[in-house]
């Protein structure tokens, strides 16, 4: 069963590595709907868990492919899926950096950098609408996301940590006190 799971892992992520334009955020619609509804690994409320943990936690965002290894399979998981989520994604970056630095001059150069722009802000939207979606996408959590949103554009240099205690304590305010 647990090799099972590791291939699984291995399934799961690899293409997700090679689809992940724009950066992690771009595939967790897809990673959402691969793992709770196309496979039942994990429920909508253990998603939305691991998800916060990973944007928490330091380190890349998509921390969340080693919680969700680590959910399935524990440490060995953590290390499988990391390695399938990373390690692809990486070396296709970095063989692709060593192809177009080169051409960096030239115009087909620009039109892929312009094009590609659109695709990874699409990806992470629909992200966003899948996180939203999973909280129940009441006026609550839409209101909270906005802020956050608003805040972080307003003032670029205010620290994360700061953004993530006001968060929480917006958060607890509103679901804690209140209900």
């Amino acid at each position: 069963m647990r090799d099972d799971v590791l291939i699984g892992l291995v399934m799961i992520f690899v293409p997700f590595s090679l689809a992940s334009i724009g950066g992690g955020g771009s595939i967790i619609a897809g990673l959402e709907s691969e793992l709770v509804t196309g496979r039942g690994w994990l429920t909508s409320k253990e998603f939305v868990e691991l998800f916060a943990v990973s944007r928490a936690a330091p380190g890349p965002g998509t921390m969340l492919a080693t919680l969700i290894g680590w959910r399935m399979a524990g440490w060995t998981g953590a290390l499988v899926a990391s390695l399938a989520f990373f390690l692809p994604s990486s070396l296709l970056c970095y063989a692709v950096f060593r192809f177009s630095n080169a051409h960096r001059e030239k115009a087909w150069h620009r039109i892929m950098r312009e094009g590609l722009a659109p695709i990874g802000t699409g990806l992470i939207i629909a992200g966003v609408i899948s996180i939203l979606r999973l909280t129940s996408g009441n006026i609550a959590s839409v209101a909270i996301a906005l802020a956050a949103a608003v805040t972080l554009i307003a003032v670029p240099r205010l620290p994360p940590l700061l953004v993530i205690a006001l968060g929480g304590c917006i958060t607890w305010m509103m679901y804690g006190v209140l209900s």
